[in-house]
């Protein structure tokens, strides 16, 4: 631990304030630029003449975006620095949402949106590598769980903004509330003290280790641990396509839809920081198995709902249980990365939790091709619960708060 990491372990808001503008800061800006431009992707396709199918690819486009970016991300915020590659990130993500608001056809729209994807993942993998280095690992999962907390309130209040522009000025409006925070985040990194120069070791004499290799060398903890959160990914996801898909079929309207959703997402975004108090005082397992056995739990329950009133008990157990988890799957990733290529490392294990989070809607989709949606969510629900058992196995064996003998 670096001087740096001691003065900030003695004081527990010591790290809070030092994050607060320079990991913090740009990650509400970008949160809230990306959920004002996340609901009007497929409207814009839409417009373009898209077909619903069609339109349901470009919303897709962003997600493609992060996987194809994760390995790439980690191979370059290991050349220039976390901090120069949030820097990197802010100005292409700039770009991506010029070209989605200037796109005057439906390829053009595509470029821009898969634009967007790869800036996420380069943002996400920096600001998750920056954080690691620059908190001590007594307080690595409050911090890390309170960059969670603030990506989702950048989300809920993003969707807003983007209505009021979208309103008055157009559906490209959006695009350009995204483009303008992007800046913003850019200049806020740019001015912010770089609280990792102290540990941060780049352009040495040495140049650093490939992801391949990376990647080689830490397969089994990529297979093992990396599991896991291919399953928290992909359990969380499953939420967020369920809870409106069962309340669509049991007749809700689109406005008892979203008040069902608000209030699961509003104790959701609540429970962000006690996780990670849990996390770093219990250890990872005092969240993560909870996390994935209420979340499985839920979703057993949900077939069960059928009123108003039911539904948005289930959904607020859903809401629970992903919120006992913020910040879970980044904060296994930091304990689990090496300390001479945690940004590839971390491009690995990014990867990971995207393949779940793109295969837990497919998994829902392939199932209720061939039974109910409730039978189905019973089948996922118990799959959760298997998840939950895999993580009680694997994470203390990578746990730096367990004390081993």
């Amino acid at each position: 631990m670096t001087e740096t990491d001691q003065t900030r372990g003695e004081e527990p808001g010591g790290w809070l304030r030092a994050v607060a503008v320079s990991a913090y800061g740009p990650t509400l800006l970008g949160s809230t630029g990306a959920g004002a431009v996340s609901p009007i992707i497929a409207v814009s396709a839409r417009d373009l003449g898209a077909s619903v199918g069609v339109a349901a690819l470009l919303v897709a486009a962003v997600g493609v975006g992060q996987l194809v970016g994760d390995l790439p991300s980690g191979a370059l915020a290991a050349r220039i620095g976390e901090r120069r590659a949030l820097l990197v990130a802010a100005v292409v993500e700039a770009v991506g949402m010029l070209v989605a608001a200037l796109a005057g056809s439906l390829a053009v729209l595509f470029v821009g949106v898969f634009v967007i994807g790869l800036a996420g993942s380069l943002f996400g993998l920096a600001r998750q590598a920056y954080l690691t280095e620059a908190v001590p690992v007594a307080m690595r999962a409050r911090a890390l769980s309170t960059l969670g907390g603030v990506h989702r309130i950048g989300y809920f209040i993003g969707p807003f903004i983007g209505a009021l522009v979208v309103a008055r000025w157009g559906i490209e409006s959006a695009y350009l509330v995204g483009g303008i925070a992007s800046v913003c985040a850019f200049v806020l990194v740019l001015l912010a003290p770089d609280i990792t120069a102290a540990t941060h070791h780049v352009a040495t004499g040495a140049a650093p280790l490939s992801v391949a290799s990376v990647l080689m060398r830490h397969r089994y903890v990529l297979l093992t641990l990396g599991t896991g959160a291919m399953s928290v990914a992909g359990a969380r996801a499953i939420r967020e396509a369920l809870v409106p898909l069962w309340a669509e079929s049991v007749g809700f309207s689109p406005a008892q839809t979203s008040l069902v959703f608000g209030v699961a997402g509003a104790l959701d975004m609540a429970l962000f920081y006690p996780s990670g108090w849990l996390m770093d005082r219990f250890g990872r397992v005092a969240a993560a198995v909870p996390s994935m056995v209420v979340l499985g739990l839920g979703m057993m329950l949900l077939p069960l709902a059928t009123t108003l009133v039911a539904v948005t008990a289930a959904a607020t157990v859903l809401g629970v249980g992903n919120g006992l988890g913020a910040g879970l799957i980044m904060t296994l990733g930091a304990d689990a990365s090496p300390d001479d290529a945690r940004a590839q490392f971390l491009g690995g294990w990014r990867l990971c939790a995207d393949v779940g989070r793109a295969a837990g809607p497919l998994a829902l989709s392939a199932l209720t091709a061939i039974m109910s949606l409730g039978a189905s969510s019973v089948v996922l629900g118990a799959g959760a619960l298997v998840g939950a058992g895999w993580l009680r196995v694997w994470v203390p064996r990578h746990d730096p708060t367990v004390r081993r003998t």
